[in-house]
């Protein structure tokens, strides 16, 4: 049996571990827990024993194959290519491929792994070591793994999308959620003036994402859309984040500077395709940009929201925690969109 912390002496050798599965489309019923062979160890991977995963709206995206155009983007027309889910983790490293330089046995790590193959839910996981950081000293493995997906899908609106500069004004529509939170604190760490929009109970979460005692910085300004609608206040943003995607772009325009930026993160397949392709027309027509996030994880990134984490400039909300045996729960649950923050799995 191989330990944690003890160079494995044949790298690529398999055994077996515990992971969700699924072979069909469908609901959480289709999800199971199995005994599997652990992944087999490529020259450039790095194997991790998962101590903590976390869900995102993905992981129940590509469980229903819904969107179809899901389907199209990951393989598996009639059935999931993609056999267990899972991208967000944190673990120690338990194997090294012999290309790899910048991990060794027992680094304590965390990371995306969207791009190679997904597998977090899942007590091993392998990925190229480009999916990687080192885990911040200041975080435990759950808090770890409810950063990635999220905080990248979140910088990477922000400052490649968006623009951001210092100063401006930033509404951040879903801002209770899993990006929208982060975007809240990222779009703080840059020096701009955010607004937060949330309904009524999530309020205290958008200004103080960490506790009031946190120098984590939360929403300037939180507006309850269960009491005010925030594209009737009178009130223009540089730029908008909508990380909820639920109301059509041109309801956003009015509320936009002049050479403001809206900037979809999510949303159902008439809200993204309503935005790449009208896009162009209104910025040019409008005079406002509109543009459609596509995240793309990577370590340069990923480094970035190490920084973040370690300056305590952003700390995850964790709503609720699960075991590998109740991913089903966890799925069913971030579906009913109630969540605050991330909702972490224990492995």
């Amino acid at each position: 049996m191989e330990t944690l912390n003890s160079p494995n002496p044949n790298p690529s050798s398999t055994g077996k571990m515990k992971a969700i599965v699924q072979d069909d489309y469908g609901s959480t019923d289709v999800l199971r827990l199995e005994d599997i062979d652990k992944p087999v160890l490529q020259d450039n991977e790095v194997r991790v024993r998962v101590y903590a995963s976390s869900i995102n709206a993905g992981d129940w995206h590509l469980m229903r194959g819904d969107p179809f155009l899901i389907r199209l983007m990951f393989g598996g027309l009639l059935r999931p290519a993609i056999k267990t889910l899972g991208s967000d983790v944190a673990g120690r490293v338990e194997a090294v491929g012999k290309r790899v330089t910048q991990f060794q046995v027992g680094d304590e790590v965390f990371g995306d792994v969207s791009e190679c193959g997904f597998g977090g839910f899942a007590e091993y996981v392998c990925g190229p070591e480009t999916a990687w950081g080192l885990k911040p000293a200041n975080a435990s493995f759950e808090t770890a793994a409810a950063v990635p997906g999220a905080a990248l899908a979140a910088l990477q609106a922000l400052r490649d999308c968006g623009q951001i500069q210092t100063g401006q004004t930033v509404l951040v529509n879903g801002a209770s959620g899993g990006v929208g939170l982060f975007a809240v604190q990222i779009a703080k760490a840059f020096g701009a003036e955010v607004t937060g929009v949330c309904s009524t109970r999530k309020i205290e979460t958008v200004r103080f994402p960490a506790g009031e005692d946190s120098p984590t910085q939360g929403a300037d300004h939180v507006i309850d859309y269960t009491q005010t609608d925030c594209t009737r206040t009178g009130q223009q943003y540089d730029l908008v984040i909508d990380a909820a995607a639920y109301r059509s772009v041109y309801d956003f325009l009015p509320i936009l500077k002049p050479e403001g930026t809206y900037v979809m993160v999510g949303g159902s397949t008439a809200r993204l395709f309503q935005a790449m392709f009208l896009g162009p027309w209104l910025s040019k027509i409008r005079h406002r940009n509109v543009k459609c996030l596509v995240t793309k994880p990577n370590q340069t990134d990923l480094t970035t929201i190490r920084n973040l984490m370690v300056d305590n400039k952003i700390t995850p909300f964790i709503d609720r925690r699960y075991s590998l045996r109740e991913v089903p729960d966890a799925i069913r649950y971030v579906e009913q969109r109630q969540v605050q923050g991330k909702v972490v799995i224990n492995i």
